[in-house]
């Protein structure tokens, strides 16, 4: 019998069958009338998505890869920047900032705490610094900030903010314009429900002027070549064109639920899965709140290796979840529920983490997370 696999991870994240389906189409060329349309519609959508009336530029990269791009667009050689850091991915912006030879001052945390508006207002004070890197989701450690009060601690210190929403964005709320973030960088492979290969960067008016003086070398991420080349609805090289008509696949099925819905189901899906952990009698690594609605980050028990788990939901139910990072891989395995989920993809993991640790002797009443988790989920929703 065919083993069903399900995919738990933070990212990438499983596929609508309609976006599946757009990949497998015949090939279009970038260079002709049917693609100019499709990547004009795409970044209308994307706009749409990241709240935006401003540039969005659309590369053939992972996300590190927009990462970069801000770096090389917006600094030189020498600049001082600021890196907000809790997690692993703020620990890469501060070793990609440095590959450049940037002054890196950090605002470092322990990993699992959240950052403050007030420590990076006052940080960027002290430092600055002109430029500052935050990630809105860390989802090594299932942490989400408080990205609007962040903006305008940056805001008062005259400083331009980059934003990390490579998870967060389509999954809670990313108000580009409203909140003032000059960039935003994500990925398609998260909420965006697209196979990896695209990465996306919001370029505000400020963010532009800063990138006129900019002195990095730079240009397969040339900021201003590709504006230029997706203004016409092509692109500077050869872009990963079924991975282009796949997203634009998976922004329509997201605007025909509509983000506001999509913010709700995700903040549902993130609250039974915490409510199931508990009630197993686990303790969670990541906060506890509506706003961490991306991945659960779960403490495995005394004596129990989060590795073995980990292995285990994969060898003998066929589902991966996601590790931890560095220190943590033993201590904690993550469970992702954003993009293409429902809450019985969460009850089918967590029935499944219960076997395995009952297995291991732990104490746990069988069932009680998938009630619970259902009870949280239809009471989320007001159902």
């Amino acid at each position: 019998m065919l083993a069903k696999r399900y995919l738990m991870s933070p990212g990438p994240t499983p596929v609508p069958p309609e976006v599946l389906e757009a990949g497998g189409r015949q090939v279009i060329h970038h260079r002709g009338p049917d693609f100019r349309a499709l990547m004009r519609r795409c970044l209308e959508r994307l706009r749409e998505v990241c709240r935006t009336e401003g540039d969005v530029l659309l590369f053939t990269a992972s996300g590190t890869g927009a990462f970069e791009s801000a770096i090389v667009n917006l600094l030189s050689p020498g600049e001082r920047v600021l890196a907000v850091t809790a997690g692993a991915f703020g620990d890469r912006w501060i070793a990609m900032a440095s590959a450049y030879g940037m002054d890196v001052q950090e605002l470092r945390y322990e990993w699992g705490e959240t950052p403050r508006a007030e420590d990076v207002g006052a940080r960027l004070v002290e430092t600055g610094a002109r430029t500052a890197f935050v990630v809105h989701s860390e989802t090594s450690t299932g942490v989400v900030c408080d990205l609007e009060a962040i903006a305008r601690a940056a805001q008062e210190a005259g400083a331009l903010l980059v934003v990390d929403a490579v998870s967060s964005l389509g999954a809670v709320p990313v108000e580009t314009d409203a909140w003032g973030l000059d960039v935003v960088v994500s990925g398609s492979q998260k909420a965006l429900m697209t196979p990896p290969g695209l990465s996306l960067a919001t370029v505000s008016r400020a963010a532009w002027e800063r990138s006129a003086d900019a002195a990095s070398p730079r240009y397969y991420f040339d900021w201003a070549k590709l504006r230029a080349a997706l203004e016409k609805g092509s692109t500077p090289s050869t872009p990963a064109v079924s991975v282009v008509v796949q997203l634009d696949e998976a922004l329509r099925l997201l605007l025909e639920e509509g983000l506001e819905h999509a913010f709700s189901r995700h903040a549902a899906l993130g609250r039974a899965c915490r409510e199931g952990v508990k009630a197993m009698g686990l303790t969670l690594f990541s906060p506890d709140e509506d706003r961490s609605a991306i991945v659960t980050a779960v403490r495995v028990p005394e004596g129990v290796d989060a590795r073995d788990v980990v292995l285990g939901l994969r060898d003998r139910f066929g589902i991966t979840v996601a590790g931890g990072h560095g220190d943590l891989a033993a201590r904690i395995f993550r469970i992702g529920h954003i993009g293409y989920y429902d809450v019985f993809d969460v009850t089918t993991t967590l029935a499944a983490v219960e076997s395995l640790l009952v297995e291991t002797g732990a104490s746990i009443e069988r069932g009680a997370a998938v009630s619970r988790a259902v009870e949280a989920y239809d009471d989320a929703l007001g159902g």
